[in-house]
């Protein structure tokens, strides 16, 4: 998957060797409380994706600020329930459930669709036709087997369209700027640059996750209390994280690295 979730999506641990019994997890759970534990998660999961209907129908209702809001929500839930399925050992309680597959549904609509229907009714593309690009290129990506490397990076841009929308409406972008960095940014879906995957960074996790949520909370502040905020630069103060990103995805990633041969 080549995008999403600033944490992860739910891992799908080693299936159980034929004739092995679930009847307890390893912290000596019984059987009906893991499986309560594991499918509570799922449900978690899927809950992503009825906050990002909800987004839509504020959308379509020109309520912008309570769209943003519901799509830092999905955005939340996604950070966490990777983190949630692996605890819970998801894969290997319920193994005939797929919780990578729901969780690549959610994303693909919170974070590709739900953002770019976002941008083009709120007119920060102009027309319709700017975010077509980025919704094929997240198809891609998407449907990737390598979307995440062995080593636990992304493998291209990650659809964080989300953020995107959210920054250009935020700042109020013209349409030809917001194009511009749509098309940009939908061919860097295709650059096999390594990008960090936060739940799973080799160094700084903790704190890039410490950071993501601070971005959270600080852009979820300057959307709901636009005035309050204006004379702080708030929002620009939040930048500093995707900056971080960039950085850190930079480094780890080894983008000056030369390429062998």
């Amino acid at each position: 998957m080549s995008g999403p979730d600033i944490d992860a999506a739910p891992a799908e641990a080693s299936p159980l060797e034929p004739g092995d019994a679930a009847e307890a997890d390893r912290d000596g759970r019984p059987e009906r409380q893991a499986l309560a534990a594991a499918w509570s998660v799922h449900l978690f999961t899927a809950t992503g994706a009825v906050v990002g209907l909800m987004a839509l129908l504020a959308i379509y209702a020109g309520d912008y600020h309570r769209a943003a809001l519901l799509m830092l929500v999905a955005l939340s839930i996604d950070s966490v329930d990777g983190t949630l399925a692996r605890r819970a050992r998801v894969a290997e309680v319920i193994p005939g459930f797929d919780g990578r597959r729901l969780d690549d549904m959610t994303d693909f609509f919170n974070y590709a669709l739900v953002p770019m229907f976002f941008m083009a009714t709120a007119g920060l593309v102009g027309s319709w036709v700017w975010i077509v690009p980025p919704i094929l290129a997240s198809a891609y990506g998407f449907s990737q087997t390598d979307a995440k490397t062995e080593d636990d990076f992304f493998l291209g841009f990650p659809s964080y369209w989300n953020m995107v929308a959210l920054y250009l409406w935020i700042f109020g972008v013209s349409p030809g700027t917001g194009a511009a960095i749509l098309l940009v940014l939908s061919v860097a879906v295709f650059v096999p640059l390594k990008y960090v995957y936060p739940s799973k960074a080799p160094r700084l996790r903790r704190t890039t996750n410490a950071l993501g949520t601070l971005w959270v909370v600080a852009f979820a502040v300057a959307v709901a209390f636009p005035e309050r905020t204006a004379p702080l630069r708030l929002a620009e103060l939040t930048l500093a994280f995707p900056i971080y990103y960039i950085a850190l995805s930079a480094w780890l990633g080894g983008w000056r690295r030369p390429r062998r041969r």
